[in-house]
């Protein structure tokens, strides 16, 4: 049985969706980064973690890659062009768009607080501004991210964007439309509830 270990309001929260989406049968068992339970599993103290029978993996792009090659869906096959273009989105949404929400996030109540900028926040607003102006560059008029078929690249965009909006980023209209559209999937409700 699959265990998912971590908060919908973490990145678990990927996981979760996936699983949804997935049609798969998990248990979910919450726990915050830094739990005794979180610690016991991962030497880096963050979730998520899938738990797999005897295996314990952590990151939450290596437990989806890892879960939808399995299942052979939400993704293309390894060594084609659309898995590259699939990994290409998905890179550019963790490197441009995630970085800058984690940026802000580490600065607003991650850090210690002697370790923590206030100025942090209004750059990695700066960055992401930049970063969403390109996200809507690719997305075009397409429904989904990485091609015509919904993929993780659209789990983890959705996570993102959804996080922006939280963080008070403000996304533009066309993210915000997009996510709108991700957030009306049934497997994104269902993934929600703890």
């Amino acid at each position: 049985m699959l265990t998912v270990i971590g908060s919908v309001q973490t990145r678990s929260f990927r996981v979760l969706w996936c699983l949804e989406e997935l049609g798969l049968n998990y248990n979910h068992q919450i726990e915050r980064p830094h739990s005794e339970a979180v610690n016991a599993l991962n030497p880096l103290k963050q979730v998520p973690i899938l738990r797999d029978g005897d295996a314990t993996l952590t990151d939450s792009l290596a437990i989806l890659h890892y879960l939808t090659d399995r299942e052979g869906r939400l993704t293309y096959p390894a060594g084609s062009v659309e898995r590259a273009m699939l990994d290409a989105r998905i890179n550019f949404v963790l490197s441009e768009i995630e970085a800058p929400l984690w940026l802000s996030t580490r600065h607003s109540y991650v850090l210690p607080k002697e370790r923590r900028r206030s100025e942090a926040k209004a750059v990695a607003i700066e960055d992401f501004r930049d970063a969403e102006a390109k996200f809507a560059t690719l997305l075009g008029e397409g429904e989904y991210f990485a091609g015509d078929e919904f993929t993780i690249a659209d789990i983890i965009a959705g996570h993102c964007i959804g996080w922006a909006t939280n963080a008070e980023f403000e996304p533009r209209a066309e993210l915000t439309s997009y996510f709108e559209r991700l957030r009306a999937r049934p497997a994104w409700t269902r993934a929600r509830k703890e």
